[in-house]
């Protein structure tokens, strides 16, 4: 039993934490610039530290917890987003679609260069987004461009409500994921708080909340479809997995491993098969139908072209493929971007499928964490890996043993270095320093570690 005196200083220690989190927070919000590296390494490294005790010594006050990690995202309601610029993008593709064009046969520069203005403050959100996104045709998927569309219909001709309509969407899909979130690790026998090693993390907090990233919408289908697949209910959970999908395209690549589970819960291979290919149809049904209202054979070459630039053009914060492309430089002598990215998605197809056909995804544990092998094999290949990406990585090892994802989402923050000089040139030691922690910690985990049994109460 604790005393009185020590009951009283908890609450102190917890008012403390709270109120500097607050504070730093706020600080976080409305006074700080990305090119201020110092002060965001220092903010950012504070906040991290104050969210940890705060999980750590408060497990078992779910309602603080919570209260908390709703009441840091209220601080950036009314704040323009510090350390992103694509929410201008998403204003014009909502303002565009709101004034009747189709978002995705139109980029904004052809627009700027031939002084059309089809919506509200296009300079301003034109100068905003920058070149480079405004050369570009949009990829975000139909259901977030109806999210973009919302914010337009509620603030048509202002940016800062447009941000806080948008904002009010994901902080909405937070609190689904926190619901189904628990609910799901419930029935798999994990702690209630884990879901709080995503939820109150700065990370989450900052990239989503603050900087209005919507792989929050995205995680809210994904987990309200895994928790739907663990109660049986595979319908509706078909469909909020093609809604995840057509919020951001990342859970395709998720599909292959249900093969196993459909097989493990069916009597024969016949029924497990009939029930997976439904299943399947279900999704691509949803995400055909999402589509259907853009589509066109201009939409289609525009989109693929699009989202082929993650792999032959953009370059950030990589790992591995910075090796591929050093080694390259060397024999070459120039750029290997156009060759490397042209393999990169035929392994990560190969890896998938690995682990598909033998690693066990017969339960739903075992089968997050083949998600979160996959996903992280992905990153670990990808050309480009900006911070908000792994947000999906954290909340996958949410359910598992697997820490590495949250060792992650503290030293992501050291890629935003490459902001803060003009050229928005990367340091690729600090680039190296983040990976070689990563990579440690992976290595330790999934390799060197063995690996905590999983309870049979857990395996359905």
């Amino acid at each position: 039993m604790f005393s009185n005196l020590q009951i009283e200083n908890n609450k102190k220690a917890l008012i403390l934490l709270a109120t500097a989190s607050s504070v730093l927070y706020f600080i976080f919000a409305y006074d700080l610039v990305r090119t201020d590296y110092p002060k965001l390494l220092l903010l950012y490294s504070t906040l991290f530290l104050l969210f940890y005790s705060l999980v750590n010594y408060n497990k078992t006050n779910i309602k603080l917890l919570t209260g908390l990690a709703f009441g840091f995202r209220a601080l950036f309601i009314f704040a323009i987003p510090n350390l992103s610029q694509d929410f201008y993008r998403f204003i014009w593709d909502g303002r565009l679609l709101l004034e009747g064009y189709n978002p995705y046969l139109f980029n904004v520069a052809s627009f700027i260069n031939n002084n059309e203005f089809p919506v509200a403050q296009a300079e301003e959100l034109f100068k905003g987004m920058g070149k480079l996104n405004a050369s570009h045709f949009t990829n975000y998927p139909p259901l977030n461009q109806l999210c973009f569309l919302i914010a337009a219909l509620f603030a048509k001709t202002n940016i800062l409500g447009s941000v806080v309509v948008m904002r009010l969407i994901i902080i909405a899909a937070d609190f689904g994921t926190f619901y189904y979130g628990k609910q799901l690790l419930k029935v798999i026998n994990k702690p209630v708080h884990n879901i709080f090693w995503y939820l109150l993390n700065p990370f989450i907090i900052i990239e989503l909340t603050g900087n209005i990233h919507f792989e929050g919408v995205m995680i809210f289908f994904l987990i309200w479809s895994l928790y739907l697949l663990y109660k049986g209910h595979w319908i509706l959970s078909a469909v909020t997995l093609g809604l995840s999908v057509s919020t951001k395209l990342i859970p395709l690549m998720f599909l292959p491993l249900l093969f196993q589970l459909f097989m493990n819960r069916e009597t024969s291979k016949t029924k497990g098969i009939l029930k997976l290919t439904r299943y399947y149809s279900i999704v691509g049904l949803v995400i055909i139908i999402s589509f259907l209202p853009f589509t066109s054979s201009e939409f289609i070459n525009n989109y693929t072209q699009t989202v082929g630039l993650w792999f032959q053009r953009f370059e950030f914060n990589a790992s591995l493929y910075y090796i591929a492309r050093a080694i390259g430089y060397t024999f070459r002598g120039y750029n290997e971007i156009a060759i490397i990215g042209k393999y990169i998605p035929v392994l990560v197809i190969l890896f998938v499928l690995i682990v598909t056909f033998f690693r066990n995804n017969k339960s739903i544990p075992l089968l997050i964490s083949s998600m979160l092998f996959v996903l992280s094999f992905y990153y670990f290949a990808a050309t480009t890996v900006h911070p908000w990406y792994i947000a999906t990585l954290l909340i996958l090892s949410v359910f598992t043993t697997y820490k590495f994802p949250l060792i992650w989402s503290f030293v992501i923050i050291l890629s935003y270095l490459a902001y803060s000089n003009t050229a928005d040139q990367e340091n690729l030691w600090i680039i190296a320093s983040e990976y070689l922690i990563v990579y440690s910690a992976f290595t330790w985990e999934v390799i060197l570690k063995k690996p905590l049994g999983i309870k049979k109460s857990a395996i359905i």
